[in-house]
């Protein structure tokens, strides 16, 4: 006769329970920012899209009035799409191009002298991919006095392009940005030193 086996612990063991993710789907908005959500995305369609090429003004008086903080200098294409305007800093001289996409899920800061070119997309948001509910999570982006972030280039949550900085067409950048380097390529590299702009820097 045989001797009978023993069952393996692995095979007595019963299976963990998978992780719950019955909140993946569940909004991580408040009911105050979907009303908002809401209404500017009405104004933004209308009021804001249709206005003339020129009328910075009126469209910095929209942004404003949700909550966006902008200096009286700046320039936003009609164009342009902001996301959650109450998260969106633009300092003096400073220009959101054609197309460009900053969306504020998270703190956008965009300080004085910053060039935005056309179909830019400034990212504030992502999800924490190490849970399997995969919550929203808002890292904050900081664009520095005197950046420029070139045609189609891509800067993700988290990063900090440093003052001067150049990110060129298309590039993408998912780390921090020196300071007066250009910048090219997915993910984003140094190229070369951006030629220091000496007391030009703190004209106008």
């Amino acid at each position: 006769m045989s001797e009978a086996t023993t069952p393996s612990a692995s095979a007595s063991t019963p299976a963990e329970p998978a992780p719950a993710v019955e909140s993946r789907h569940a909004s991580p908005y408040g009911g105050r920012e979907k009303i908002g959500r809401v209404l500017w995305g009405a104004v933004q369609a209308s009021l804001f899209r249709l206005s003339f090429h020129n009328f910075y003004g009126w469209r910095r008086f929209l942004l404003r009035r949700f909550g966006a903080k902008i200096a009286d200098s700046v320039h936003v294409m009609r164009t342009s799409k902001v996301t959650c305007p109450w998260n969106l800093t633009m300092g003096r001289n400073s220009c959101l191009g054609e197309g460009a996409h900053a969306y504020c899920l998270g703190p956008i800061t965009i300080e004085d002298r910053v060039s935005i070119s056309q179909n830019v997309h400034l990212c504030a948001g992502t999800h924490d991919y190490t849970r399997p509910d995969m919550p929203l999570i808002r890292p904050p982006i900081t664009v520095k006095t005197d950046a420029w972030l070139a045609a189609d280039s891509f800067v993700g949550p988290g990063v900090t392009v440093g003052e001067g900085a150049i990110l060129g067409a298309r590039g993408c950048a998912f780390t921090d940005l020196e300071p007066w380097t250009i910048y090219g390529g997915n993910p984003a590299k140094a190229i070369k030193a951006r030629p220091y702009a000496g007391s030009e820097r703190s004209a106008g």
